[in-house]
C-alpha cells in the first residue's frame, strides 16, 4: 500500500493533535464545562406583567421575582425587562425603564406615606388610612372655602380653582376616564393627566 505525502501529513497532524489534547489535560473539558454552567437565573422566578411607571408611554415590562411562595412571604424582585408581547414597546425599554431595577432596590425610595407635622423638620411614617383621611379632610376644607358656584354675572360655573390634580402616567383608558370624571365632578379646573385623554 503506497502512502502519499499528503495522506502521511494528515494522519500525522491528527495524531499529534489528539495526543497534545490528552497530554495537556483537555480530555474531560466538555464534562467540566457542562458541570460549571449555571442554571438560567430566571428559571425559578415568578413572572409578572406590569407597566413602566416613568412616563405616559406606559411600556409593558416583565418583572421577575424569587420567593418560596408561602403565605405572608415577601418575594424579591431580581430582574426587569421589556415585554415582547406588549403592543406599545414590543420588548424595548428606554434607559429609565431598563434601569428600573435600581430604582426598585434604591435605599432612597419612598415606600410608605410620610407626614411632617407643622413646626417640625422631621417626617414620620404614618398609615395609609391616616394619609388618605388627611388628604380627604384637607381637600374638603379647601373646596368648602374656595368653591365658586356662580360667576359675577350670576351664571352657574361650579369651579374649584385653588386645587389642581395631576394624574398618573400608567393609567388605562378606563382609569383615565374615571379620573377625569372624578376631577371634573369636584369642580377642579387645573387638571393634567399624562394619558392625554
Amino acid at each position: 500500500m503506497a502512502v502519499t505525502r499528503r495522506q502521511f501529513m494528515k494522519v500525522s497532524a491528527a495524531g499529534l493533535a489528539a495526543s497534545s489534547v490528552g497530554a495537556l489535560g483537555f480530555t474531560g473539558a466538555g464534562d467540566a464545562l457542562a458541570a460549571g454552567v449555571r442554571p438560567f437565573k430566571l428559571e425559578r422566578a415568578t413572572e409578572t406583567r406590569n407597566a413602566c411607571p416613568y412616563c405616559a408611554v406606559a411600556c409593558g415590562v416583565l418583572i421577575y421575582s424569587l420567593g418560596d411562595k408561602s403565605k405572608n412571604a415577601k418575594s424579591s424582585i431580581i430582574h426587569v425587562e421589556g415585554d415582547p408581547d406588549h403592543p406599545v414597546n414590543r420588548g424595548t425599554l428606554c434607559a429609565r425603564g431598563a434601569a428600573s431595577l435600581g430604582y426598585i432596590h434604591s435605599a432612597n425610595r419612598l415606600k410608605y406615606p410620610m407626614h411632617r407635622k407643622p413646626g417640625t423638620d422631621k417626617f414620620e411614617r404614618v398609615s395609609w388610612d391616616f394619609a388618605l383621611d388627611r388628604i380627604t379632610k384637607l381637600m374638603k376644607e379647601d373646596r368648602d372655602k374656595n368653591f365658586i358656584a356662580k360667576n359675577r354675572d350670576g351664571v352657574t360655573v361650579n369651579r374649584w380653582l385653588s386645587t389642581g390634580f395631576f394624574g398618573g402616567s400608567s393609567l388605562s383608558n378606563e382609569a383615565g376616564y374615571l379620573t377625569y370624571k372624578f376631577v371634573r365632578a369636584t369642580g377642579i379646573l387645573g387638571f393634567e393627566d399624562q394619558a392625554r385623554i
